[in-house]
């Protein structure tokens, strides 16, 4: 037994030599439904960093949790976390539970979802992930429906910086769905396509420039405000400068994607921004113009090759276009 963890109690030590049939599956059931809890509770500490703060936010106390999660080693026979004189770390065994505890859980979440659609209920919840440029836009205008038709549809919804990372959250099962472009995406994900995201050119207000569209010579002389190397955005006008023989003049590079407009609204510098994110720039007074040849890239819903909850399969007919 791992130390501090209590005895198991009496109903789970009894063999099927010792009990009736009846009380067999009574205690295969009451041990199913304690085991569901154990993991969710071991996740809630794997999420939250911590005993401590995991006990605040599931609302029990913190001996309650760590028993429970005692009682899951017990049960797996192997320490799944280190305990350390400042807080806790996974071990290996606990780092290789957290995909399929995942994937436990949203198969009761989904078991649960069934029923509810029967019986006129509506609860679910959605875990998805969508790349931080674009959980701005095109992300709302799909969110935003999907909520109006499913009200009771929980949303957990993680922005990641990057396509690698989003990725990674779909394997460990984080995620359900990742929102992301389409490129490397690996073969044993499922992608579907849902569309093309424009690209515009943002400059400051009172920018003096010709009428017409932006072309890379322009822009390459441009002080730009971009994100790091390595960020999809940034990859795109790379890529699109490099294509004309061209390299960015960067002003400011942050990761604080937030700042971007406002930055260029200062102006710190030009920018290219998705034409959602372009139309705010313009009513705030920036000069928006389009590019040639058109910057653009292609996005697509990337889930794993398994059975998706109900919740993310409405999600995902309702992304895919003319949805």
């Amino acid at each position: 037994m791992v130390p501090g963890s209590a005895a198991a109690p009496d109903w789970l030590c009894e063999t099927p030599t010792t009990m009736s049939s009846e009380h067999a599956e009574a205690v295969a059931y009451r041990t199913g439904a304690l085991d569901v809890r154990r993991l969710s509770l071991f996740l809630a500490v794997v999420d939250s960093g911590g005993f401590s703060r995991a006990a605040q936010a599931v609302h029990i106390s913190q001996p309650a949790l760590s028993q429970a999660v005692a009682e899951l080693e017990t049960d797996l026979a192997c320490t799944l976390f280190h305990r350390l004189p400042r807080g806790v770390a996974l071990t290996e065994a606990g780092r290789a539970l957290i995909g399929p505890a995942r994937s436990v859980l949203r198969a009761v979440d989904s078991a649960r979802q069934v029923t509810s659609e029967i019986s006129g209920l509506a609860r679910a919840r959605l875990d998805l992930s969508a790349l931080r440029t674009l959980a701005s836009d095109p992300l709302p205008g799909v969110l935003g429906p999907f909520l109006r038709r499913n009200p009771g549809v929980q949303v957990r919804l993680a922005s990641p910086d990057n396509p690698a990372e989003l990725l990674e959250q779909l394997r460990s099962g984080e995620a359900e769905l990742g929102l992301t472009v389409a490129s490397d995406i690996p073969s044993a994900m499922v992608a579907v396509p849902i569309g093309a995201q424009a690209m515009q050119a943002v400059f400051p207000p009172g920018t003096d420039r010709a009428a017409g569209p932006v072309r890379p010579a322009e822009l390459a002389r441009m002080p730009l405000i971009l994100t790091p190397p390595g960020t999809s955005g940034r990859d795109l006008v790379d890529t699109w400068l490099a294509g004309k023989g061209y390299r960015a003049t960067v002003a400011v590079e942050t990761t604080q994607r937030e700042a971007v407009l406002p930055l260029v609204l200062a102006g710190a510098g030009a920018a290219l921004l998705p034409a959602g994110a372009a139309r705010l720039a313009e009513a705030a007074g920036a000069l928006v113009a389009e590019v040639e040849p058109v910057v653009q890239r292609q996005l697509v819903v990337v889930h794993r090759s398994a059975p998706l909850t109900h919740a993310a399969t409405a999600f995902l007919a309702l992304a895919e276009p003319g949805g």
